[in-house]
């Protein structure tokens, strides 16, 4: 068999096994899943010695052994769970009753990390530190007040070993170094970079402790794909709520008098956003099986959308020959528009069955990549042109940087896709190099962040 057809078979005996994993009523979809990452990675190391793939699969699953005595072992490590009853004993209560103590057991835990990251936004206070006078403290360390929290409470959550943990601990202090050591002017272009990927750079270093079980698998790359994006639908649910509840506090406060601006501004605002990024967490590991569908639902509506959006402007710009305005904040919206495209690609991929036949879709997918290719390279020529006629910034360097991390990925993207399209390279493909390149992108924003103040004599 050619590789190609040795990967669609590999997935397709995957897809046989999960079904009949996912069937077990002693196991959850987590435990499937987990047995499914130990499973491919065993195939993978059979496959590495020199195995045909479907050797490499009966193996693997030989190694593994009967599904009721790997419950049992699972049972024994995990001793909270409830196919720990249903395996070990014959007293069960039920999968709600189950998910109901597993929410019990973990909002102590998500309650201290919430008040931890309150607590810690209010810390620089004491050193004479003010929101509104010092905004450019609090700008460069806004990651550092709420993310080693939701670290923390996702380290606990999955027992991370303590070499892990000494590891998160490590990184968030080399970041605090990042933010508060470097001698930067209040003009500097270092801050608001520093601003901008500092907590890019931290939100690996949270995924890093959502993965602590099995760091190198792309499953679990994937896992934490999934739970950024319904973070971010949680987020903005919470701000939305939040959003409206400030008219309300400032008008039945008024109606007796007094005016709240100080409390908003020092201490709902700061201290509830910052124990809002830990909660909208824990509502995503509680809560996976109401929102796991959120955002590749918004993928999936947006997708044609910016892919018109992004057409019409590339035909506009043709039309008119019109250059591109390359400001600060017009770079900023470029690469956000770009990170937009990814995302929509990554949420779209997360959700797909590997199996499924290419459809219209995917040629929409296609359609909207070869778009921000157009516009990501139009970016670069301009960028390009400026540095060579003005010379290089800070701002300028970490664009060019970005734009072309982004090109090579959406470049091999839409091959990949295109392929796939074509029935020529199976969809697991497209999911791995995706997995694969994250960190890529956390190694740039650390670079960003670290390196280019003094690379750039803190301008």
């Amino acid at each position: 068999m050619t590789p190609t057809e040795d990967e669609h078979g590999l997935e397709t005996q995957f897809a046989q096994w999960r079904s009949y994993v996912q069937h077990r009523p002693e196991l959850r979809r987590s435990d499937a899943e987990e047995l499914e990452d130990h499973l491919r990675d065993s195939v993978d190391e059979l496959l590495a010695v020199g195995l045909r793939a479907d050797e490499a699969f009966l193996v693997a699953v030989k190694r593994m052994g009967g599904l009721d005595e790997l419950s049992r072992e699972f049972a024994r490590e995990h001793s909270e769970r409830l196919w720990k009853q249903l395996v070990l004993s014959a007293d069960t209560d039920g999968p709600e009753e189950d998910a109901a103590r597993g929410r019990r057991r973990d909002l102590l835990p998500v309650v201290l990390c919430a008040v931890g990251a309150a607590a810690s936004v209010k810390v620089p206070a004491l050193f004479g530190l003010d929101i509104e006078h010092d905004a450019e403290f609090y700008a460069r360390n806004l990651g550092l007040f709420a993310l080693p929290w939701l670290a923390v409470f996702l380290a606990w959550r999955r027992r991370a070993a303590p070499a892990l943990a000494w590891a998160l601990v490590g990184l968030f202090a080399l970041g605090a170094v990042a933010a508060n050591v470097y001698p930067l002017a209040e003009d500097s272009q270092s801050i608001v970079l520093t601003a901008i990927h500092l907590p890019i750079a931290l939100w690996f270093v949270v995924g890093l402790a959502y993965v602590s079980d099995d760091v190198r698998a792309a499953r679990r790359r994937m896992d934490f794909i999934r739970f950024t994006g319904e973070w971010v639908v949680y987020m903005a649910l919470i701000g939305i709520g939040g959003g409206l509840l400030i008219p309300f506090v400032f008008g039945i406060f008024k109606a007796i008098g007094i005016v709240p601006a100080d409390f908003v501004v020092h201490w709902l605002l700061p201290c509830g956003g910052v124990a809002a990024v830990v909660v909208a967490g824990w509502l995503v590991e509680a809560k996976q099986s109401v929102v796991e569908n959120m955002a590749p639902v918004l993928a999936r509506l947006f997708t044609p959308l910016i892919a018109a959006v992004l057409l019409a402007f590339l035909v506009t710009i043709t039309w008119t020959s019109a250059g591109i305005d390359l400001e600060r904040e017009a770079l900023i919206l470029f690469d956000v528009l770009l990170a937009v495209v990814l995302g929509l690609l990554l949420y779209s991929i997360s959700a797909r069955d590997p199996l499924a036949p290419p459809g219209l879709f995917e040629k929409l997918q296609l359609t909207l990549i070869a778009c921000a290719l157009a516009i990501d390279v139009l970016v670069l020529i301009e960028i390009t042109g400026r540095i060579t006629e003005y010379g290089t910034t800070p701002n300028k360097a970490a664009a060019l940087g970005e734009n072309v991390i982004l090109l090579a990925n959406l470049l091999w993207s839409a091959r990949l896709l295109l392929n796939f399209v074509r029935r020529r390279t199976p969809f697991s493909r497209l999911e791995r190099w995706q997995t694969g390149y994250l960190p890529v992108y956390a190694a740039w924003a650390w670079i960003v962040a670290l390196v280019f103040p003094p690379l750039f004599d803190y301008l």
